[in-house]
């Protein structure tokens, strides 16, 4: 049983104070242990959205974690570094990250289930998980291996002081050299498979600069200060600028070419027991590589400069 109090000191949701002042709960586990009485507020139940008073007590009373219930998969990992605390894991287009309704097996976690143990602290079904990236997107994640490691790496997150960096091809030319995309995410009222800009939604910050001009395309890097579910592709369909090959957000005619053209390049955080400034570049899969390389040709710029 993980038993924990603290004090409000300042006003905000329930759900939102929970995650910011006990690093070992994301706010969706905070959300789902209000609504099944876990965490109440002077001894009584609450929801996620209620705002409780400065000086109230917030109780947390979490049954301990069931044991995982997933098969580890012999699934080939590509591998970028590791010790024993953190995994960088390169992952490929087309894998989903974690199990999940419709997806029970073949994805991330199975296959590091295999060759690792994992912590325990988001769930059953998410060992080790830190932060996630879209089923279509490659590249970097960071993988915790134990507890004290993902406390460490999800405190880092929520203070900003990680890096990561995408790099995508994008439909249009922009007008700006670089720019910070500032717009709430939240799902959206139309489809719930959907997120979208909503007035009421979670703040969600993108940086971006543009490394290519293609004429129809761009080829930008971006740098993510939050990370909402589907933040890049909608941050980036809101200013008219989707993801090229986003089947979501996109458009139905886009660059020709298998899947969506996103990657996470750059990943940097500090090694949770050392403290040590570890930083990791991942180059775009090959489909990625040719779409850039077809897009130079047109552009008549230089075609074997590194992406």
């Amino acid at each position: 049983m993980q038993n924990d109090e603290f004090k409000v000191t300042a006003s905000a949701r329930l759900d939102k104070l929970v995650a910011e002042t006990v690093p070992t709960i994301s706010r969706s586990q905070a959300k789902g242990a209000i609504e099944a009485g876990q965490i109440k507020v002077d001894g009584q139940d609450a929801r996620p959205k209620d705002k409780p008073a400065v000086g109230a007590t917030v109780t947390i009373s979490l049954p301990d974690p069931q044991p995982l219930d997933l098969v580890a998969e012999n699934i080939p990992l590509d591998i970028v570094y590791e010790d024993n605390d953190v995994i960088v894991v390169n992952k490929p287009q087309g894998m989903v990250v974690h199990p999940a309704p419709g997806h029970p097996d073949k994805t991330l976690v199975n296959a590091l289930l295999y060759h690792s143990p994992l912590s325990s602290i988001n769930g059953t079904l998410r060992p080790g998980i830190v932060h996630r990236i879209d089923k279509d997107t490659s590249g970097l994640l960071m993988v915790a291996k134990n507890d004290h490691a993902h406390q460490s790496l999800s405190a880092q997150l929520q203070a900003k002081t990680n890096l990561r960096e995408y790099v995508a091809i994008v439909h249009g030319n922009f007008k700006e050299e670089e720019g910070v995309i500032r717009a709430p995410l939240g799902r959206s009222p139309k489809d719930r498979k959907k997120q979208a800009v909503v007035a009421d939604g979670r703040p969600a910050v993108t940086h971006f600069r543009v490394l290519e001009r293609y004429g129809n395309y761009t080829l930008i890097a971006c740098r993510l200060e939050t990370g909402r579910t589907h933040q890049i592709r909608v941050h980036l369909a809101y200013i008219k600028h989707p993801v090229a090959g986003d089947p979501l957000y996109g458009p139905k005619k886009t660059l020709k070419g298998a899947g969506q053209f996103l990657h996470a390049r750059e990943l940097g955080f500090k090694q949770p027991t050392t403290g040590e400034q570890l930083v990791f570049t991942a180059p775009v899969p090959a489909n990625f590589a040719a779409a850039v390389k077809h897009l130079r040709l047109q552009a008549g710029l230089p075609v074997d400069k590194p992406i």
